[in-house]
């Protein structure tokens, strides 16, 4: 197992790493950066299809299952260079997993688990949000991107400006949420929250904590709680 010590992009070349946020179906979410130099500057979400037999998925959710209630997160690195907005008109590309153990100072380490690598399938109709990052305001009250299937339904920090936050979360919503609204990656605004117009160093939504949000800020009201967290950055972000 090799490790990258907080090395979120490493290098000169665009290699992409991908959040893995579920159990059942796996979505994903670019880890992204601000600067536009560095090839990371697009929040996206994608439902890649890993084709393989099942391996790359099971030593996920087996490793997952043992660290459930540590702040360890899971990606797809690309270790080739490529720019992520090709993954629009549909690609195949190879990863590798990786485990992002978080340590007590906050500093991440991304400690590569396979030693060989799998092709990663994305469609155009995988392609579920995707967007430059610049030139959006920041919000009036704290605002996520919602996707997910099912019971497993996901939280993106909406990425505004710099400084920022990046952050994504799985919730347990009171009742169930339109598949087709799912689909299209609304966002869900909770009023009850000021945004931070900032960076904050830890999440303003807590485990285990019952919150309401509106869909695309005026829609269906969404009642939730708060379930794991699986991916936070305020340093390298905003570099």
């Amino acid at each position: 197992m090799t490790s990258h010590p907080d090395s979120d992009h490493a290098g000169h070349e665009h290699i992409h790493r991908f959040l893995i946020l579920g159990k059942e179906k796996l979505f994903f979410y670019h880890l992204a950066l601000y600067n536009p130099q560095s090839g990371h500057n697009y929040q996206a979400v994608f439902s890649f299809s890993i084709k393989d037999s099942g391996e790359l998925k099971k030593m996920y959710l087996d490793d997952r299952a043992q660290h459930e209630d540590e702040r360890v997160f899971y990606s797809l690195r690309c270790p080739h260079h490529f720019e992520l907005p090709e993954l629009k008109d549909g690609k195949q590309f190879k990863v590798h997993l990786e485990r992002v153990v978080v340590k007590p100072d906050g500093s991440r380490d991304f400690q590569q688990m396979t030693t060989a690598e799998t092709t990663v399938d994305c469609k155009k109709e995988d392609v579920l949000s995707f967007r430059e990052l610049g030139g959006m305001p920041y919000p009036e009250y704290l605002t996520y991107l919602v996707f997910g299937a099912g019971d497993e339904i996901h939280l993106a920090h909406q990425l505004a400006e710099r400084p920022n936050w990046d952050e994504a979360i799985t919730i347990h919503p009171m009742g169930a949420i339109d598949p087709a609204m799912l689909k299209k990656v609304p966002t869900l605004v909770i009023d009850a929250i000021k945004d931070a117009h900032g960076k904050l160093v830890e999440s303003p939504l807590k485990k285990g904590q019952q919150y309401q949000g509106k869909l695309n800020g005026s829609g269906a009201t969404v009642d939730f709680t708060v379930g794991r967290q699986g991916w936070w950055n305020h340093t390298s972000l905003n570099n």
